[in-house]
């Protein structure tokens, strides 16, 4: 186990006993470490960062320093949502246009989410299932399988099912079954294409590619299709003696239409309806963006380029 996986573990242990603000001191000097460091996530920060918010060189490292910073605060939150109140959660989080959710599920139907990599998304599940109703989700297997488990059972522990993005396993299926039950949340993390078989969709004025599984799900099973942004917030006094910190989450959930097409071109059609949504927020808030891997289709076309002259 390498040493990257044993302080995640460490922290998964450590962080729900410890004050919060020593666990997000230790994130920010360990993001400002890796910032300094610059290497290929950050890299990959600041090529991903350059597309949806071109700016001159000296901006885009500001940029990606506050990006760095908000991913680690991710790691740093999630970890400490497990010693934290049902009161606590609900004080960090603020949510727009959750009636419209809320109205769904009150009604028998499941709601499907699109979510990109913003924000706090355990936070958002966590608070989901205690304010909405039962939340399913799929998990992508991480290396070592000790940090997956560790992710797993912190979500589990929040009321978070967890689907394991296996190989060989009909997980479509299970989301399928998991939407057909009725009036449960089921939130997928979609700007980033796993399977290589994802759509291809313009994401702020560039060529990506992404998931299709929110549009898929929500076509075959009738589900509504809605997008959830997510973006940390400075809490105001009120709400900051409850939650017992200065920072908490909002989420604003905006409803997708479903266009009247065939099957094959409405997949397609509601990918890109989602990703105008997600692609305008992360444009207007680009340092709650947590992308550091490659989602631009020229990035893309690139490693597999290299890949072939290797």
């Amino acid at each position: 186990m390498n040493l990257s996986a044993r302080a995640v573990l460490l922290a998964s242990r450590l962080a729900p006993r410890a004050p919060e603000d020593l666990v997000r001191a230790l994130a920010l000097l360990a993001a400002d470490l890796a910032w300094w460091r610059r290497g290929r996530g950050v890299q990959r920060l600041e090529a991903n960062l350059s597309r949806v918010h071109p700016c001159d060189a000296r901006t885009l490292r500001r940029l990606s320093r506050e990006g760095m910073r908000n991913y680690f605060r991710y790691f740093g939150e999630a970890f400490s949502l497990a010693g934290r109140s049902p009161e606590q959660i609900a004080a960090r989080v603020r949510a727009v246009g959750a009636d419209a959710v809320t109205e769904h599920l009150d009604s028998g139907r499941s709601v499907v989410l699109a979510l990109g990599h913003q924000g706090n998304w355990d936070l958002a599940g966590a608070w989901a299932a205690r304010a909405l109703g039962p939340v399913s989700t799929v998990a992508e297997r991480l290396e070592p399988p000790e940090v997956f488990e560790a992710f797993v059972a912190l979500r589990e522990s929040l009321g978070i099912q967890v689907i394991p993005l296996d190989r060989g396993r009909d997980v479509f299926r299970d989301l399928v079954s998991a939407t057909r039950s009725g009036g449960r949340l089921v939130p997928l993390l979609a700007d980033r294409d796993l399977s290589e078989r994802g759509v291809e969709v313009d994401l702020c004025g560039h060529r990506a590619r992404v998931a299709a599984g929110p549009a898929a799900l929500a076509v075959s099973t009738g589900a509504p299709l809605m997008v959830a942004t997510l973006r940390h917030e400075r809490l105001d006094a009120a709400r900051r003696a409850v939650a017992g910190t200065r920072w908490g989450l909002v989420i604003d959930f905006v409803p997708v239409d479903v266009p009247d097409l065939p099957r094959g071109e409405t997949v397609r059609a509601l990918t890109q309806a989602w990703v105008d949504v997600l692609g305008a927020d992360i444009a207007a808030h680009p340092t709650h963006w947590h992308m550091l891997q490659r989602v631009f289709l020229a990035d893309l076309q690139e490693r597999t380029a290299a890949g072939r002259a290797a």
